[in-house]
């Protein structure tokens, strides 16, 4: 797995072995960011799943500013640290080592591009997306872009959230919503 394009391009990213976490695919991540962008100017992104860091890093590579990445599995923890360091720019990223629920409770800050990837998909995805809405921890604009396997079906919208686009890649299905 690499970064796949921006300013940390091709530079090779770690991952957790095992079952623990699902890291995305190259081919999956850059459609993603060719759906989304495929460059920024500027914002605040947040992976609340992070697993090994690989989508902030994407994105902070691709010209956003500052990332908040969420992890709760200690030895995620650990490859997302060292992802983050092989960037040398440790200051615009945050992990944050707890569960995803109470990381929601302690944010406080909007933002423009949230990737959410969980375990439990489409019961998850859901809340979390409320949770995020009631929680004013969206920008006006901002998008979501969720990572599901490609049989979870998600609704057209929740909340303000609307569905934007939704591709299947092989096994993974990645749904983008939009604030109205």
């Amino acid at each position: 797995m690499r970064v796949v394009a921006g300013k940390y391009g091709g530079r090779p990213l770690k991952t957790l072995a095992g079952q623990t976490t699902r890291p995305t695919t190259d081919k999956v991540k850059g459609a993603i960011f060719n759906m989304i962008g495929p460059y920024f100017d500027g914002g605040q992104v947040l992976d609340l799943y992070a697993g090994s860091g690989s989508l902030a890093i994407e994105a902070i590579s691709r010209g956003m500013d500052q990332a908040v990445l969420v992890e709760k599995d200690r030895r995620a923890q650990a490859i997302v640290q060292a992802n983050i360091e092989m960037t040398k720019e440790t200051a615009r990223f945050r992990l944050m080592k707890m569960e995803a629920k109470r990381a929601l409770a302690q944010l406080t800050e909007a933002f423009d591009l949230v990737l959410l990837d969980p375990p439990y998909a489409k019961e998850t995805i859901v809340e979390t997306i409320l949770d995020l809405e009631q929680g004013g921890l969206l920008a006006p604009g901002a998008m979501i872009v969720c990572e599901t396997d490609k049989e979870v079906e998600l609704p057209d919208s929740i909340g303000a959230s609307r569905k934007w686009k939704e591709k299947i890649y092989g096994i993974s299905k990645v749904t983008i919503y939009d604030i109205d």
